[in-house]
């Protein structure tokens, strides 16, 4: 079951406030898509304004709508019985966290061109400042941390550009 943001409750709280804007997802064994994940960070961050909030950059907002996508789905590929997504937008950060049933460590796999698939959690760190993995007794979470400035480094930007077509 998916609660839409209509129905959530009023924000009770100002930008400034220091209180992260906050939305939940829940959806039973067999329910979850990555479609409707995107859906709801879309919505959420097009929420986030009405708030208050500045808008979330389009670059950042594509970032996100990769991870949750990517998160979810290894939710549903890998893991029996129900999940969820919680988002979370303070001052300074996005966060991205999907919980599953599996107590299973997930490994983001060695980079490989031509592999079709398990790409999804490297996707995730590349697009995320960090990602941290709780693991429970009834299951796991996982959470990618996306910054909305980024950071002042003197290392070599992370991200890759992936190509449009492999070789063969």
């Amino acid at each position: 079951m998916v609660i839409p943001l209509r129905k959530q409750t009023a924000d009770k709280y100002g930008p400034e406030g220091g209180t992260p804007l906050c939305y939940g997802a829940t959806w039973g064994e067999g329910a979850a898509r990555a479609a409707d994940a995107r859906q709801a960070l879309r919505a959420f961050l097009g929420h986030a304004p009405r708030t208050g909030r500045t808008a979330v950059p389009p670059a950042l907002a594509a970032d996100a709508e990769l991870a949750a996508s990517e998160l979810v789905t290894n939710a549903i590929r890998h893991a029996p019985g129900p999940c969820g997504m919680t988002l979370q937008l303070s001052s300074d950060e996005l966060t991205i966290t999907v919980w599953d049933s599996s107590t299973a460590k997930p490994a983001a796999k060695k980079a490989d061109p031509r592999r079709i698939g398990g790409h999804g959690l490297r996707l995730v760190h590349t697009v995320s400042d960090r990602v941290v993995v709780a693991l429970r007794t009834t299951g796991k979470r996982i959470t990618a941390h996306l910054p909305l400035t980024p950071k002042q480094s003197t290392t070599t930007d992370r991200r890759t550009t992936i190509p449009a077509f492999l070789p063969a």
